[in-house]
């Protein structure tokens, strides 16, 4: 699997080629501005970026920008988008053309490499992969504001947070030690008070889920 990343610290940057190298992934490049990384997105048509949100010469946005025209150019082209902090906004535009394959880490979770390697094998695949960090102000912003959220029972949140997260049926239940059956009841039973339809996509749900999540912000 052919990586571009892009990432301006080069210690990071270093030790992300090493840690993805140690998985058998190939970097095709590992640049650190916006320039170099457009031109390697265009030119060598990798399997997955994996992007710094902040990148020279702007130091703003720019990574995530390079990031969501270059996925204009090539359509679901998966990118894992890095973050110093929870930035709503910059999931919300990873999020926008809901074709799935994107991700949104924090940097601290790179440190985890079971983490950090999992969230790049999903996303590549075309899954999703938002930080737990994420998620978890989205929840709640949303408990607190009287919308349908405030519906859903504790078990029901935990659900919802480990499937907005891009976990399937069978890894949430893995982790809440509950059968398969009891997490699709579950999941039936947000949709449906969520007024969402039920779907056995996971990229469609949590797409959706995220979409209701972040509505009228």
């Amino acid at each position: 699997m052919r990586v571009v990343l892009a990432e301006d610290l080069f210690l990071l940057r270093d030790g992300l080629v090493r840690m993805l190298e140690a998985f058998d992934f190939e970097i095709a490049a590992a640049v650190e501005s916006g320039p170099e990384l457009t031109r390697a997105l265009a030119e060598l048509e990798p399997d997955i970026a994996v992007v710094d949100v902040r990148l020279p010469p702007s130091h703003t946005d720019e990574g995530l920008q390079c990031a969501l025209a270059a996925r204009r150019a090539r359509p679901g082209l998966p990118v894992l988008v890095l973050s110093q902090h929870v930035e709503q906004l910059y999931a919300r535009e990873l999020l926008a053309d809901g074709t799935g394959g994107v991700g949104y880490l924090l940097k601290d979770r790179v440190f985890d490499a079971e983490q950090f390697i999992d969230a790049v094998r999903r996303v590549a695949a075309g899954g999703t992969a938002m930080d737990p960090q994420v998620i978890q102000q989205l929840l709640a912003r949303r408990q607190g504001d009287g919308r349908p959220l405030g519906r859903l029972t504790p078990r029901e949140l935990e659900v919802l947070e480990l499937m907005a997260q891009g976990r399937s049926n069978a890894a949430i239940a893995g982790q809440l030690v509950v059968t398969e059956r009891a997490i699709a009841k579950h999941t039936s039973n947000i949709f449906q008070k969520l007024g969402l339809d039920v779907s056995d996509d996971d990229n469609r749900r949590v797409l959706a889920v995220l979409a209701y999540l972040d509505q009228g912000r």
